[in-house]
């Protein structure tokens, strides 16, 4: 019998993300193209004798810069997740749940989604539960619209609150590099700015991405993609954290093709022609400007169980 199972998301970036005005439910209307991108959260969950859930970190979260206050309780998504796969299938066992965190937190990644994704897949192994991938994505959609996407991975148009999920197959690889922040940014908060910062404007309900940055995508042409790529939630962003802007001039002053803040920020997502490229990009923002950076590539796969000799990376 299987006592521990480890499950790894990746993070993601938006590409392309257009926002509506504020529904009557209080959630926003979205047309969002979704990159699953080389960043992931571990969660290994091993079965316990009672009907405990525990959370812990592991020691080789990176993303964690404070670790007494990191949130280990209910309102942790790990928890959220585990708990509702427990009521849904009536399977209550408990669960030791150890997270492994490298997306920045609250960074505009989904970092908790693919935490939320992961301990699905590990628990309904663990618990022998039997779901499939779409049911444990319609489960996932409740804690967020993140969820599913950190299911599947890969490539995705997303439109209602971005959990109606279109797959991409794409072909082609893009390498960026990632700027995080030493803080974090709450979505509500910048979908708030966001709303009051266009409290004036004519703001419709997006329906679909530009057809024309989904071509240069597929096509893998990066000088049609750079000028195409948009996200409606960077001025807010920079409303809310101005230095974002100073950054950004100096990710596409040091090459970068393109500089977007990624969801609803603060990380920041620079496109790079290559790996090469990209490690080029990092030298100079590190050299010149003291900034640190993550290299990733994109599509990768979604959440995958880990053989039990893989070591986290």
């Amino acid at each position: 019998m299987i006592h521990t199972v480890t499950a790894r998301a990746p993070g993601k970036i938006n590409a392309y993300f257009r926002v509506g005005p504020p529904r009557e439910d209080g959630y926003h209307s979205v047309a969002s193209l979704y990159l699953a991108v080389s960043l992931y959260e571990d969660v290994s969950a091993t079965g316990r004798d009672d009907e405990e859930i525990h959370v812990s970190l592991h020691q080789d979260s990176t993303a964690v810069a404070d670790r007494d206050s990191f949130p280990l309780g209910p309102e942790n998504l790990v928890v959220k997740a585990a708990t509702m796969l427990r009521e849904h299938t009536g399977h209550y066992a408990g669960v030791d749940l150890c997270i492994t965190k490298r997306v920045p937190i609250a960074g505009g990644m989904g970092g908790g989604s693919a935490d939320a994704a992961a301990t699905l897949v590990a628990c309904n192994a663990l618990w022998g539960t039997g779901l499939n991938r779409e049911e444990l994505a319609r489960l996932g959609a409740r804690l967020g619209a993140d969820v599913p996407f950190a299911l599947y991975g890969g490539a995705a148009v997303g439109l209602g609150v971005g959990d109606d999920l279109a797959p991409l197959l794409l072909r082609t690889r893009t390498d960026w590099v990632l700027v995080p922040a030493s803080y974090g940014l709450s979505t509500p908060r910048v979908y708030g700015m966001l709303d009051r910062l266009r409290a004036n404007e004519s703001v419709t309900t997006p329906t679909e991405v530009d057809p024309a940055m989904i071509g240069a995508l597929l096509e893998g042409d990066l000088d049609k993609l750079a000028p195409l790529l948009a996200n409606d939630m960077t001025r807010a962003a920079l409303a809310l954290a101005p230095e974002l802007g100073v950054v950004r001039d100096l990710g596409e002053a040091a090459g970068a093709l393109h500089a977007l803040v990624s969801g609803s920020g603060p990380t920041l997502a620079l496109l790079a022609r290559n790996q090469e490229h990209g490690a080029q990009i990092m030298t100079q923002l590190s050299d010149e400007a003291g900034v640190a950076t993550l290299q990733v590539h994109g599509p990768v796969p979604g959440t995958v169980i880990l053989p039990a000799f893989t070591d986290s990376l």
